[in-house]
């Protein structure tokens, strides 16, 4: 059952919804905005439209949720594609007005090349563990034109150790979490976030050139990722 995407389907035909809850692999217990992800460009943080403003040429966004951030770009005049794996998810896009979706797993899609790779809101989140992201950052140069990039933001989450020792087993920033909603819950999945060190190292051992563009209050960051000339094909 897709409990996130019922959550979202609630929240955009009533406006509101119950409490979506968020169990991690931390031991904490969260809940979950939902009106976030239906933010006008207005609202979004500062982070988010800066990336908006980089955006060039054909744009993919992976992970577009409910689409706030494929329609800013559509509303601006960009040739535009919003991927999602949920299906709920890409029929609330349709309904928003996203005019190309593709719903599925980026890994299993096929796809034509753009100019932009987008992944806001921790979007490389969903490749789970360091080695997920880069087997993807291997696949992503067959879908960059040349002179394109990879744009997304993730943050360093030693914060969340403050009280325990960073785990040796795995990368600290592999997290599993699991939705509950109006008492169903969806099976357990693993999100990742990247430090600036390791991700410049994942970066540069896959061929890719990083820089990191912006760091706001919460030591959240917006990196682009671009390649060589001689490694794009």
């Amino acid at each position: 059952m897709d409990v996130f995407g019922q959550a979202l389907k609630d929240q955009f035909k009533h406006g509101k919804a119950d409490t979506l809850h968020l169990y991690t692999s931390l031991g904490d217990l969260e809940e979950m905005p939902l009106d976030l992800f239906f933010r006008s460009e207005e609202e979004m943080p500062e982070l988010e439209t800066f990336a908006l403003e980089l955006c060039k040429g054909k744009v993919l966004d992976i992970g577009a949720g409910v689409g706030s951030h494929a329609l800013a770009l559509q509303q601006s005049g960009f040739d535009v594609t919003a991927n999602d794996i949920s299906e709920a998810a890409c029929e609330i896009m349709r309904e928003r007005g996203v005019e190309n979706i593709l719903c599925g797993s980026i890994q299993n899609l096929q796809l034509e090349t753009y100019d932009t790779l987008l992944m806001l809101m921790n979007g490389i989140g969903v490749f789970g563990k360091v080695k997920g992201f880069s087997d993807f950052l291997e696949r992503a140069k067959g879908l960059i034109n040349e002179g394109g990039q990879l744009l997304f933001d993730s943050s360093d989450i030693t914060y969340a150790y403050e009280d325990a020792i960073l785990p040796t087993a795995n990368y600290f920033g592999e997290v599993s979490y699991q939705y509950e909603y109006k008492g169903n819950k969806g099976e357990w999945f693993d999100w990742l976030f990247i430090d600036q060190a390791t991700l410049i190292s994942t970066a540069y051992q896959a061929g890719w050139t990083c820089e990191v563009l912006y760091v706001d209050e919460n030591d959240q960051y917006l990196a682009r990722l671009f390649l060589p000339r001689s490694l794009q094909y």
